[in-house]
C-alpha cells in the first residue's frame, strides 16, 4: 500500500518534470524568444525578425515531435501537416497546399484532357455537425458524364462511394472522382433542401472544350449564339471564328452565354473583351506586391465587334472568376446587358507555386477589379434583369428524387430507340400522371437521356426561359435605351453600401425608441 502511494506521487512530480524539460528544450532553442519578440516591437524589421524566429521555433517543434513521438513518424506526415495547416489559417478556399497527385491533376486540366467525371467542385474548409462541409457542384463541365447526368451548379454531393464528402479533404474527394476511363462512380446528390438522389456516373477521358456558337433566327431576328465554357488560350481565336461567322450570316444581335462557366486565364478573358471594348481599363488586379499589380487595357485595332449590335450576356451562379471579368467589364461600359442570376463571386487572382518535390501550392496574390474600379468578390454581378430557372417546391424534390432513383427514363429510352419530338412529349404527359414535375423540365430529361450518346445540343428555347428572355431583350427597339440605363458595378455597390448605413440608422434608431 504504501509503494502504491509512493508511485501515484511521484508519476505527476515525473510529469511536471518532464514537461518542464520539454518547454525547456522546444522554447530555449529560439533563444530568449519572448524577450526578442518584445524588443522586435520596437524595431523597424520587427516582422522579419518574428519569422524568422517563428520558423526556428517551428523547426524545434518538428524535429522534437519526430524524435520523441510514441510510434515511429513518417517525416511526409509532419511536411504536409505543417504545409495544409498554413494554407488553411488564411481561412480562403482558393489558397491550398497540393500534393503531388493533385498537382498532376492540375497539369492534365491545364493541358486539355483528364481522366473523371466532369464536375468542377468546391469544399468548405471547415465542418461541424450543423454545417457539414459536402462537396458543391461549381458548375459541370458540358458534354462530361456529369453534365449529361443532369448535375446542376449548386448542387451538394452527399458522399462518393458511400464515403461522406464532409468527412474528407479536397484533395481524398478528387482522387475518389478521378480514375481509369470506363469505370463507374457512385455520388449521393442533393438538390434543394430535401432532393436526395444517388447517381452513378462512368468515368470518361474530359476534353476541357472553350467555345461552341450558332445561330438562333426568330423571324427577321438573327442572333449568333456564343456560349464561352472556359477561358483557355485557344478562347480568344474560337470566340473570333465565331464573330467571324456571325458576320458572315447577317446577325442582328449577340448573346454571349457564361452560365457555368467557372473562368480560366485572366489573359484570355482580357483578348476577349478587347474585341468589344475600343478603350480604357478592362480589368486590372491589385495586391501588396508590386509585380502583381498589373491593368489590362483595350487596343483600339483590337476591337472587332460592331457598337450597333444589341449585345446580351447571360450569366448565373455557376459564372465565376473569368467569366465575371467579361460579364463586369461589358457592363461598366454599358456595351452588354446582363440577363439571369448572380455570378458566383469570385474576385481573387491565383498563382499555382510548383515545389521541387512535385507538389506545390496555390496562393492568392491579388484581387482584380473590373472598370469602376469595383472587386465582386464573395458578392458577385447581379444581372440588369433577373430571370431564374424554375425552383422545384419541397413536393417536386421529392418527385425529381424519386424519378432519377426509379431509373425510369433510361429504361424506357432504351426500350424506344430513336424517339422524335412528339414521342418525348407524349412521354412526359405520361410521366407527369407519376411523377408531379413541370412538363417541361420531363421533356428536358427525356431528351437529354435520348441524346446521351450524341454531342450536347447548342441550346434548348423550349426548356431554357434565360434565353428565351434574352432573345427578347435583344429584339427590344429601345435595347440602346435600355443597356445605356443600366447601372454599373461601381453604381450598384454604392447604393448597396448607402442602403445599407441607412437600414443601420434605421435599426439604431429603432432601439433607442423603445
Amino acid at each position: 500500500m504504501k509503494t502504491e502511494k509512493t508511485s501515484v506521487f511521484l508519476r505527476p512530480v515525473l510529469t511536471a518534470i518532464f514537461t518542464l524539460c520539454f518547454a525547456f528544450c522546444i522554447l530555449s532553442l529560439p533563444s530568449a524568444f519572448a524577450q526578442t519578440v518584445k524588443s522586435a516591437q520596437n524595431t523597424d524589421n520587427e516582422k522579419e525578425v518574428l519569422s524568422r524566429q517563428y520558423i526556428e521555433l517551428l523547426n524545434s517543434v518538428y524535429t522534437f515531435v519526430l524524435e520523441n513521438y510514441v510510434d515511429e513518424v513518417d517525416p511526409k506526415i509532419l511536411y504536409e501537416g505543417a504545409l495544409k495547416g498554413m494554407m488553411d489559417a488564411f481561412g480562403d478556399p482558393y489558397t491550398v497546399y497540393l500534393g503531388s497527385a493533385q498537382m498532376r491533376d492540375l497539369n492534365d486540366t491545364t493541358t486539355g484532357d483528364f481522366g473523371g467525371v466532369g464536375l468542377s467542385i468546391t469544399k468548405p474548409l471547415e465542418t461541424s455537425a450543423e454545417k457539414p462541409a459536402f462537396v458543391e457542384v461549381v458548375s459541370p463541365i458540358e458534354d462530361t458524364p456529369g453534365w449529361r447526368a443532369g448535375i446542376q451548379a449548386g448542387d451538394l454531393i452527399l458522399s462518393i462511394d458511400g464515403t461522406s464528402t464532409a468527412e474528407i479533404t479536397m484533395e481524398e474527394v478528387l482522387k475518389i472522382l478521378r480514375g481509369p476511363k470506363g469505370t463507374s462512380v457512385n455520388l449521393l446528390i442533393r438538390r434543394g433542401k430535401t432532393g436526395e438522389f444517388p447517381i452513378t456516373l462512368v468515368r470518361a477521358l474530359i476534353e476541357v472544350p472553350t467555345v461552341k456558337y450558332g445561330m438562333i433566327n426568330r423571324g427577321k431576328q438573327r442572333t449568333g449564339y456564343l456560349r464561352i465554357i472556359e477561358f483557355t488560350p485557344k478562347t480568344p481565336d474560337r470566340v473570333q471564328e465565331a464573330l467571324d461567322s456571325f458576320k458572315k450570316a447577317d446577325f442582328t444581335s449577340l448573346i454571349i452565354d457564361l452560365r457555368n462557366n467557372p473562368g480560366g486565364l485572366i489573359s484570355s478573358v482580357a483578348d476577349v473583351a478587347d474585341k468589344f471594348i475600343d478603350t480604357g481599363v478592362i480589368v486590372s488586379t491589385k495586391s501588396r506586391l508590386m509585380f502583381e499589380n498589373s491593368v489590362y487595357r483595350a487596343k483600339p485595332r483590337a476591337t472587332v465587334m460592331p457598337k450597333d449590335i444589341p449585345a446580351v450576356i447571360l450569366i448565373n451562379k455557376g459564372s465565376a472568376s473569368a467569366s465575371e471579368i467579361l460579364a463586369g467589364a461589358l457592363k461598366d461600359y454599358h456595351l452588354a446587358y446582363l440577363v439571369g442570376e448572380r455570378t458566383y463571386g469570385k474576385g481573387s487572382v491565383q498563382q499555382v507555386v510548383p515545389l521541387p518535390n512535385q507538389d506545390g501550392i496555390k496562393l492568392t496574390m491579388a484581387r482584380y477589379y473590373t472598370p469602376t474600379d469595383s472587386n465582386i468578390d464573395k458578392i458577385g454581378i447581379p444581372p440588369d434583369k433577373e430571370i431564374a430557372l424554375p425552383v422545384l417546391t419541397e413536393a417536386e424534390e421529392k418527385a425529381y428524387a424519386a424519378l432519377i432513383t426509379d431509373d425510369v427514363i433510361s429504361k424506357y429510352v432504351s426500350a424506344h430507340p430513336n424517339m422524335n419530338e412528339a414521342d418525348i412529349a407524349a412521354y412526359a404527359r405520361t410521366l407527369q400522371s407519376t411523377y408531379n414535375l413541370e412538363l417541361r423540365l420531363l421533356r428536358r430529361l427525356i431528351k437529354m437521356q435520348v441524346n446521351r450518346t450524341k454531342p450536347a445540343e447548342l441550346y434548348d428555347l423550349d426548356f431554357d426561359v434565360q434565353l428565351q428572355a434574352a432573345l427578347d431583350i435583344a429584339a427590344d427597339t429601345n435595347f440602346a435605351a435600355l443597356v445605356k440605363s443600366a447601372k454599373t458595378l461601381k453604381e450598384l455597390q454604392e447604393s448597396a453600401s448607402e442602403e445599407q448605413k441607412i437600414s443601420a440608422a434605421d435599426a439604431k434608431s429603432g432601439k433607442k425608441g423603445r
